[in-house]
């Protein structure tokens, strides 16, 4: 496993629509390996493949409080959104900087697992909310152009400390 480089706003990659995975191939597999390792490298919850240069539609997730029960979503495709949240959301490739966006409480997805096994992922919340902006990213949307309103400074935990 490797740690990749996060591509940021302003890269065009992150404008651009992913590919279907049409089969698990070993660099499929190595690169949904080094997705997990950079996501959790740089404490997000979720990590879309073009966030790292690879215009193929992979997700990862992890929203749990130990970051040990990831979501690996190919494919992926909205089934049923229901309700509403509005809360403040960041991005990996936005580093600094929140927003104030609107989505959906409840999110269905199916889409395929790391072995192409279909699969259903219901949330709600922040998984619900991870799902729906992680998705967005595979077709070349930001969530920068859904937040209401300016986006806020955030400092990290390092610049803390």
């Amino acid at each position: 496993m490797a740690l990749r480089t996060i591509r940021t706003i302003g890269d065009e990659i992150l404008e651009k629509t992913c590919r279907e995975v049409k089969q698990i191939t070993p660099r499929i597999s190595t690169l949904i390996e080094d997705m997990l390792e950079t996501m959790y490298d740089a404490q997000g919850v979720g990590l879309a493949a073009p966030q790292v240069g690879v215009l193929k539609q992979i997700v990862v997730i992890d929203v749990s409080e130990q970051g040990d029960h990831p979501i690996v979503l190919i494919n992926p495709e909205i089934m049923e959104l229901s309700g509403e949240q509005t809360g403040q959301e960041g991005c990996l490739s936005v580093p600094g900087k929140a927003g104030i966006v609107t989505r959906a409480n409840y999110c269905k997805v199916k889409a395929y697992n790391e072995n192409m096994e279909e699969i259903i992922v219901e949330g709600e919340e922040l998984l619900a909310r991870a799902m729906q902006h992680e998705i967005d990213h595979l077709a070349g949307v930001l969530y920068v152009t859904k937040a209401e309103g300016e986006l806020m400074n955030v400092v990290s935990d390092e610049e803390e400390a």
